[in-house]
């Protein structure tokens, strides 16, 4: 018995060889560590794009992240399911666990919570510690970069939704020298704000990820005329484990 990041106590096989993960960027930690493990993952794990071919088998599509087939997962007789707090449904996780399915879920703001927590993870997995994630310590453990910027995250357009205080994109954003705007509280993480609004919050940055909302070149920036507005790969600014490696340095190319 152990506990996962909400210190719920999870009963799992040790090593667990039966894995699936309802995470997309956790999948990729999987997928680039211990594939053979992952039997199923959702229709929005993209990365790596020959996740079966790694495995040496094939690996099922349980939907999406917020709305999981539970039958279908059932039927795969995972070890462990691995979950994320703020992507997936509470609803979910206590229903898997009802049906006597182990969940793992974490819970990661931050760069330092994400790499603590996958190491957790694949600690209690029975997975030695991967050299990417030694990688990411070591790049996220770096002094941010001066003078500090201050910027505006939209993730969502029509309405508009930004990325909040206390997200996983504003810890990120910190560790390059970044700092966002205060935004109208909304009560939410990612608070909705009126296009009007964003563009008087004198941020020195208007930044454009390129997920969940495709922004694009012709998509986005002419929303904010006369802003300096810098269009920055989603993944890296959003996914944790092996897209940390390498991101800060490219966040702060691209930003700074």
């Amino acid at each position: 018995m152990t506990l996962d990041d909400l210190a719920t106590p999870v009963e799992l096989n040790n090593p667990a060889v039966r894995i699936v993960s309802l995470v997309p960027s956790i999948t990729e930690a999987i997928a680039l560590t211990c594939p053979e493990r992952l039997v199923g993952c959702t229709d929005w794990c993209i990365r790596p794009t020959d996740i079966g071919e790694r495995a040496g088998h094939a690996v099922a599509r349980v939907r999406g992240t917020k709305n999981p087939n539970r039958e279908a997962i059932a039927t795969l007789e995972p070890d462990l399911i691995v979950a994320n707090r703020e992507e997936n449904r509470q609803f979910d996780v206590d229903a898997l666990r009802e049906a006597g399915l182990p969940v793992w879920v974490t819970s990661i703001d931050g760069a330092e919570e994400a790499v603590s927590s996958l190491a957790r993870l694949f600690g209690a997995m029975g997975v030695t510690e991967p050299d990417w994630l030694g990688r990411a310590r070591r790049e996220w453990s770096a002094p941010a970069p001066g003078p500090v910027l201050r910027a505006v995250v939209p993730i969502w357009r029509d309405p508009w939704m930004c990325a909040g205080p206390g997200t996983y994109i504003a810890d990120l954003l910190r560790h390059c020298g970044v700092e966002l705007v205060d935004l109208p509280d909304d009560g939410t993480r990612y608070p909705h704000v009126d296009l009007e609004v964003l563009r008087g919050l004198g941020a020195d940055r208007i930044v454009l990820p390129d997920e969940p909302y495709h922004f694009t070149a012709d998509d986005g920036p002419e929303a904010f005329p006369g802003a300096d507005v810098r269009l920055v790969d989603g993944q890296k600014l959003a996914w944790y484990g092996p897209s940390m490696v390498g991101a800060r340095s490219q966040l702060i190319d691209a930003i700074r």
